[in-house]
């Protein structure tokens, strides 16, 4: 199997980004490419650390203007050279066994589109911890595989994830050409990762999951995602998905992905768990979208 290609978008904290770069030179595999795409993020300590590198996997690009989150990742994929890409999150670490796992995977499901190991979260200092939102996904919607490795085609990868995206994003290995051939949708920019996911799910795309636990997943509460919960945005574009998902799985006559994207049970009770926290710290419209996605058929 070819070189693994590994794409870091960076705009953050630089001395987690030194850890993530770190977590992937220590991999056991050896044979991976890292680049590392700087939006624009302003402190010279990042450019001087990549100059004082000496390792010829890692190139590290300065965009000449900030792109934003999706054109970042968009260049991600124009940057990838081999047939499987991780787009890896600047503050998330891979643990030395990551390659290994995902290039089992591959072998066991050589169809894959998309890779997901086995993640644990951790916060900013590096704890483990288990908030509500991961016990739910890891211990109640994501799949279990007989053999080890669950694989999910079309149909049931779609309603899985419409059901409650399971997912962690930074840690997932794509093929490149599925990623080229699938692109992020427009207006979407808080949860254009499950709109991808279900769009490759909807071209019939296959997704294999290895629980072997592989990644360290980031969670901080000073997040872009906690910040678009607390204003609004969060649950406002994911209801509009939702109904957009509903329809694409109308088109494609699959009543139980339809049925599910309708109900959205998990996403309801995504809202319920978090609207404490916005009561206590959102704003009016954070608030009025909160209840508003509790509710609103």
């Amino acid at each position: 199997m070819s070189t693994i290609d590994i794409v870091v978008p960076f705009w953050g904290d630089p001395g987690l980004l030194f850890e993530t770069v770190a977590s992937v030179q220590a991999q056991r595999d050896t044979d991976w490419r890292l680049v590392v795409i700087d939006d624009c993020y302003p402190d010279d300590s990042v450019p001087a650390f990549f100059a004082a590198l000496d390792d010829p996997r890692i190139t590290y690009v300065r965009n000449e203007v900030n792109l934003g989150i999706t054109e970042n990742y968009r260049e991600a994929i124009r940057l990838a050279r081999s047939e499987f890409m991780t787009i890896l999150g600047c503050d998330d670490l891979l643990h030395p066994g990551y390659l290994e796992v995902i290039r089992r995977t591959i072998a066991a499901v050589p169809d894959a589109d998309v890779i997901q190991p086995g993640v644990q979260v951790i916060d900013e200092r590096g704890t483990v911890i288990r908030p509500l939102v991961d016990r739910v996904k890891q211990g109640l919607l994501a799949p279990r595989g007989g053999s080890g490795i669950a694989v999910l085609r079309g149909q049931a990868m779609a309603t899985s994830l419409i059901r409650g995206d399971w997912l962690y994003w930074p840690s997932l290995t794509f093929r490149v050409e599925t990623l080229r051939r699938i692109d992020f949708r427009e207006g979407l920019p808080i949860i254009q990762d499950l709109a991808l996911l279900m769009d490759i799910a909807f071209e019939g795309g296959t997704l294999a999951y290895n629980p072997t636990l592989a990644f360290s997943y980031r969670r901080h509460g000073g997040s872009a995602s906690q910040k678009t919960l607390l204003d609004g945005r969060r649950f406002r574009d994911e209801r509009t998905y939702y109904r957009q998902a509903r329809g694409l799985a109308e088109a494609q006559g699959w009543s139980a992905t339809s049925r599910t994207a309708r109900v959205r049970l998990m996403s309801r009770l995504h809202g319920i768990a978090e609207l404490p926290g916005v009561l206590r710290r959102g704003t009016g419209a954070g608030i009025q979208s909160t209840v508003a996605h509790i509710l609103a058929l």
